[in-house]
């Protein structure tokens, strides 16, 4: 399934075993010799909950949260009849998500996800220094260059960088330098964000363990709290990506809300 271009090999654990995603998550997600994705979505039963997500990233590490993969998994327990339901909660390592599916007849329109609140302390980014309410707007050297940056964590962490021009960003050298900084301990994302006025901003994003994607659901949300902080935009703001558009929204600065789509591919088989 893909969201946006973010792509996902998804496996229903109600019907399959993978007894060792870590270890195939490499094989199955390589674009070459494999089925080809940006990480691996499993979804399964929970005990306080509707359903549980895993997500495991094509390097084997395995994500928090992933606000494209979540909307993938709303559209395929709806349409593989594994809830009857339009309003269920999803069980992430992040914690519970109520998930809101809009439908025209049987046909699948999109997805609104409760996304949590944002964690904004240094040392639960986290990021190495003397801890402080929030890092907004803060200087940091990056490969003898220095880049203000808004950190936010929404179950994994995201460092927000300003751009005049998100198409001018050399991400595959830039990328890697952010998200293997020694400041930040369990690395992290990276967002490159081009403000267009304070309903809209354009986003490119590098993600730890995949490089960059086509989207990012947790980065959109980041880089929305973040341009919040800043006094970029408002407090909805639409996220354009490469290939379609996330809405976020931060409630009265409590809950953060994503609204958006998500397509199936192809379905088949992968023997292991």
């Amino acid at each position: 399934m893909q969201a946006l271009g973010n792509d996902f090999v998804v496996i229903d654990l109600f019907k399959e075993s993978l007894p060792n995603p870590l270890e195939v998550a490499e094989k199955m997600c390589d674009r070459h010799f494999g089925i080809g994705a940006d990480g691996l979505i499993l979804v399964g039963p929970a005990e306080d909950a509707d359903f549980s997500m895993r997500v495991i990233n094509s390097d084997g590490s395995e994500a928090e949260m992933c606000g494209n993969g979540i909307r993938c998994l709303a559209r395929y327990v709806v349409e593989s009849g594994l809830t009857a339901k339009t309003e269920f909660v999803t069980r992430s390592l992040r914690g519970l998500h109520t998930q809101v599916v809009s439908l025209d007849g049987r046909k699948f329109m999109d997805v609104t996800t409760s996304m949590g609140r944002p964690i904004l302390q240094r040392n639960l980014i986290p990021m190495i220094g003397d801890n402080s309410e929030k890092v907004v707007n803060e200087m940091l050297p990056v490969d003898g260059h220095e880049y203000r940056i808004t950190l936010v964590n929404v179950g994994n962490p995201h460092c927000v960088v300003y751009v005049d021009d998100v198409n001018k960003v050399n991400l595959d050298v830039l990328g890697p330098k952010f998200e293997n900084h020694p400041l930040f301990p369990k690395r992290i994302n990276t967002e490159f964000v081009q403000v267009l006025d304070k309903n809209n901003v354009r986003m490119r994003v590098w993600e730890r363990g995949c490089g960059e994607t086509l989207a990012c659901g947790t980065g959109a949300t980041a880089s929305v709290v973040a341009s919040i902080l800043n006094g970029k935009t408002f407090d909805t703001v639409m996220v354009h990506l490469g290939y379609g558009d996330l809405i976020i929204e931060w409630r009265d600065h409590g809950e953060l809300f994503m609204t958006g789509s998500a397509q199936t591919a192809f379905t088949g088989e992968y023997r292991l």
